[in-house]
C-alpha cells in the first residue's frame, strides 16, 4: 500500500508548487551568476507583484486574457488535442470585437455583449477552421494551428491599414465607449473622482483599467470544469481524447466532438481578446511586428495548471505576476526582462517534469523496499 508520504508528494497541486519552487530557486541561481542580489531580486519582483492594492489589481488585468487562453487550451488538451493556435485565435478574437465596436453604436447593454459575442464567434471560427481540418482529413492540428497563427497576425496587419478603419492617419480607432466593461470608468471624469481619490482602493482602481473581465474568467473556468467533468457532452469529448477507437465503438461521432472541442477552445480565446478589448485602453488594435503572446502564454498557464480549468486561474495570476513584477524589478534593480521570461521557463520545464515525477517517486519506493528485502 502507498505510503502517505508518496501519495501526498504525487497530488497535482504539490507537483506544481515543487515545480514553481524549483523556478524560483533556479532563477535566484542566474540572478546570482549574472552580478543581481538573488534575495532582494525576488523580494523585489514580490513586491512588485503584491506591493499595494494597485500592483494587485493590475496583475488581475494582466491575468485576465491569460487565463481565458490558458483554459481555452487546456479544454482542447482534455479533448486530446492540443490548440497551439490560441495565439492566432485570440488575433482573431481581437478584430471581431474591434470591428463590432466601431461599426455598431448602441447602449452599452446592447453594444458591450454583441462585442464580447463577435468575439467568441470569431474565436470559435478560427479554432473551427483546426478541428474540421483534423476532423476531415486528419491533419495534425500542431501544423495548422501554427500556420493560421501567422495567418491570423498578417490578416490583422492588414485589417488595420484599410483606409476606412484607419480613419484619419492613425494607425488604430478605438471602439465605442459604451462598449468599455472598465469598471469606475466614469468616473476617472466626473466630480466623484475627488472623493474616491481619498481613499488608498479608490486611487488603485481610477488608476488602473481594473475591469469585470477576470470575474467573467474564473466563471468561464468554473463553467468548462463542470462542462468537462459534469455533462454527458464533457464525456464525449473527453472520451475521444483519451481512445478515439473505443469512443467511436461506443457510438460517439468523433470527427463532430473534434470539431466542436475546437469551436469552444477557439471561443474562449475569442472571449478573452472582446474582454482585452473592452476593459483595457487603448480599446483597440494596431499593427503588431510579433505575437503579444497571449496565446503563447496560454499553452504555459495550462501546462502549469496540468490542464485543469480551475488550475489555469491560479497559474494565469503567477504569470500575470511574473510579467506585471518583472516590470517594477527591471526598473528598481536594473534586471533584464529576459530573466522573467527565464523565470517562466525554467517554471514549464519543471511543470513538464513533473509528469515523470511520480514514475520517479514510485521507482525510489521500490528501490527502497528491495533493498530493506535483501538485509
Amino acid at each position: 500500500m502507498e505510503s502517505k508520504t508518496k501519495a501526498f508528494f504525487k497530488k497535482p497541486i504539490m507537483l506544481t508548487v515543487i515545480a514553481i519552487v524549483l523556478g524560483f530557486i533556479t532563477a535566484m541561481i542566474i540572478m546570482a551568476a549574472a552580478g543581481y542580489p538573488p534575495f532582494e531580486s525576488i523580494g523585489t519582483l514580490l513586491y512588485g507583484m503584491l506591493g499595494s492594492p494597485k500592483k494587485i489589481l493590475n496583475v488581475f488585468i494582466k491575468s485576465t486574457p491569460i487565463i481565458f487562453t490558458g483554459v481555452g487550451v487546456a479544454f482542447a488538451i482534455k479533448t486530446g488535442l492540443f490548440n497551439i493556435g490560441a495565439e492566432g485565435q485570440f488575433i482573431m478574437g481581437s478584430i471581431g470585437a474591434v470591428l463590432t465596436g466601431i461599426l455598431v453604436k448602441a447602449p452599452a447593454v446592447i453594444e458591450i455583449p454583441l462585442i464580447i459575442l463577435a468575439g467568441a464567434a470569431a474565436g470559435a471560427l478560427y479554432g473551427g477552421i483546426v478541428g474540421l481540418l483534423k476532423a476531415r482529413f486528419g491533419i495534425n492540428e500542431v501544423i495548422t494551428s501554427i500556420m493560421l497563427n501567422w495567418i491570423a497576425l498578417y490578416f490583422s496587419n492588414w485589417i488595420v491599414g484599410r483606409p476606412q478603419f484607419a480613419g484619419l492617419g492613425s494607425s488604430s480607432q478605438k471602439i465605442a465607449e459604451s462598449g468599455y466593461t472598465t469598471i469606475l470608468d466614469n468616473w476617472k471624469r466626473t466630480a466623484g473622482m475627488e472623493g474616491l481619490m481619498k481613499t488608498l482602493l479608490g486611487r488603485a482602481f481610477l488608476k488602473t483599467d481594473v475591469n469585470v473581465g477576470f470575474i467573467v474568467a474564473v466563471i468561464a473556468a468554473i463553467f468548462i470544469s463542470w462542462l468537462l467533468f459534469k455533462t454527458r457532452k464533457g464525456f464525449e469529448l473527453r472520451a475521444v481524447g483519451f481512445n478515439k477507437d473505443a469512443a467511436k465503438f461506443t457510438g460517439i461521432n468523433v470527427n463532430r466532438q473534434i470539431v466542436q472541442a475546437m469551436l469552444i477552445s477557439g471561443a474562449l480565446c475569442g472571449i478573452g481578446a472582446a474582454f482585452y478589448i473592452t476593459g483595457q485602453w487603448p480599446h483597440a488594435i494596431s499593427s503588431l511586428s510579433n505575437f503579444e503572446g497571449y496565446g503563447l502564454n496560454g499553452l504555459s498557464v495550462a501546462f502549469i495548471a496540468m490542464s485543469s480549468p480551475i488550475g489555469c486561474i491560479f497559474a494565469g495570476l503567477l504569470f500575470g505576476g511574473l510579467l506585471y513584477g518583472g516590470s517594477t524589478l527591471q526598473l528598481t534593480m536594473g534586471v533584464p526582462t529576459e530573466i522573467i521570461n527565464i523565470i517562466i521557463g525554467v517554471i514549464v520545464f519543471f511543470c513538464a517534469l513533473t509528469y515523470i515525477l511520480p514514475k520517479l517517486i514510485d521507482k525510489i519506493g521500490t528501490t527502497k523496499k528491495g533493498g530493506a528485502a535483501n538485509v
